[in-house]
């Protein structure tokens, strides 16, 4: 990771632009799940550590962009860029960080940059579908997934591919790990948004469903209320709730085991990538470590 924590200080030197430096270094530097899963394909290739940086770079870009679109105040427990320096601003650098990452695709091979710069299409195309969709409450279970899929699962199904093409190894199962992966990733952070205490997620407990998310355990929970119920949750859709409200959610989750059905999908999706790499201990090793994040 020093590798890649190299890389990515030279492509913000390289942007030359004292501004863009300063924004960055405010950011946190996360998880950075997508690097380590190239160094954990790749890391016998030299190029490993660019393509790892290269990745940090979009999800970087993302997160800003997300921010502005949910008009997020922190990010990772920290103000976030357009909290502190305004959208316009952190459109901007989200489009800078972009363009960089781009920008250094061409010194790998045609299908390794197509894979990579198709996956930010995708991640775009769901992030407009997930905008769309918190207008209204969505109660889809496949039209939910179907938007994972796409903001979150596909840029890790791509890192995983492409990494694994990098060194001949076969991509198609590495692409299913890597879908799978971030499939399970994210419903885990859906599930601790409800479950977490705010401190620990660096923002308010339930946020997703006051921003209009309607998650696996909301989804769940729809299914499994009668008509009466069905009308109070959707009232309390994208609303700020009291403690009674955000108490009555959690209780009737817990009548009918809707936290517990969206991590068994979790450990489902987990176990089928698993079982395409049981003999790559490190990447098993990730999605244990994965899952051991739940409630």
């Amino acid at each position: 990771m020093q590798r890649v924590e190299k890389e990515i200080a030279r492509l913000i030197k390289e942007i030359d632009y004292d501004e863009v430096t300063r924004l960055f270094e405010k950011l946190s530097g996360g998880k950075r799940l997508r690097a380590k899963l190239v160094l954990k394909i790749a890391s016998d290739n030299e190029k490993a550590s660019l393509l790892g940086a290269i990745v940090e770079l979009i999800h970087a870009a993302s997160l800003l962009h997300d921010d502005v679109i949910d008009e997020a105040s922190t990010r990772r427990g920290v103000p976030s860029v357009n909290a502190t320096d305004g959208s316009k601003t952190a459109v901007m650098l989200g489009d800078i960080l972009y363009s960089k990452a781009f920008s250094e695709l061409v010194f790998f091979d045609e299908e390794i940059a197509k894979i990579i710069a198709s996956s930010v299409t995708s991640l775009s195309k769901g992030e407009m579908i997930d905008v769309k969709m918190a207008n209204d409450f969505n109660h889809n279970e496949d039209r939910y997934l179907d938007m994972l899929y796409l903001k979150t699962a596909t840029l890790i199904e791509a890192c995983a591919k492409a990494s694994a093409i990098l060194v001949g190894k076969n991509s198609d199962s590495h692409a299913l790990y890597g879908r799978n992966l971030g499939l399970s990733f994210q419903i885990i952070d859906d599930i601790l948004d409800i479950t977490a205490d705010s401190q620990i997620l660096g923002k308010p407990s339930m946020n997703d469903f006051v921003e209009g998310k309607c998650t696996l355990p909301y989804i769940y929970l729809y299914e499994a209320l009668d008509d009466e119920n069905r009308k109070k949750l959707i009232a309390l859709h994208k609303k700020t709730m009291n403690e009674q409200e955000s108490a009555w959610i959690k209780q009737k989750m817990q009548d009918h085991n809707t936290i517990e059905k969206s991590f068994e999908l979790a450990v489902k999706l987990s176990n089928e990538a698993m079982s395409v790499m049981k003999n790559d201990t490190e990447l098993v090793s990730i999605l244990q470590t994965m899952i051991k994040r739940s409630y």
